[in-house]
C-alpha cells in the first residue's frame, strides 16, 4: 500500500489535487482531511511590476518627461 500526502482544493463538490497523483484511475482511497491556510501571494511593489515588464527601449529620462512623451504619442495616434 502506497501513502501519498498532497494538497488539494475543494471546489464545493470534489477535491482537486494541485499536482498529478501516482494513482490509476478509479482507485479507491481513504481520505483524511486537515484544512490548511491558503497561501497568499505577496503584492508586488510598483518598482517590481515595472521591472517585470522588461522594457528595454524606454528613454533614460522617461520619468522626467512622461507628460511630454504621453502628449507626443497621443498626437501621433490622432493623425
Amino acid at each position: 500500500m502506497v501513502t501519498q500526502t498532497f494538497e488539494a482544493v475543494y471546489d464545493g463538490k470534489v477535491f482537486r489535487p494541485k499536482k498529478r497523483l501516482r494513482l490509476k484511475p478509479n482507485t479507491s482511497v481513504q481520505v483524511t482531511i486537515r484544512a490548511v491556510k491558503a497561501k497568499t501571494k505577496r503584492k508586488k511593489s510598483a518598482l517590481e511590476v515595472i521591472e517585470s515588464l522588461k522594457v528595454v527601449d524606454a528613454p533614460s529620462d522617461w520619468s522626467e518627461n512622461v507628460e511630454k512623451d504621453l502628449r507626443t504619442k497621443k498626437r501621433a495616434h490622432e493623425r
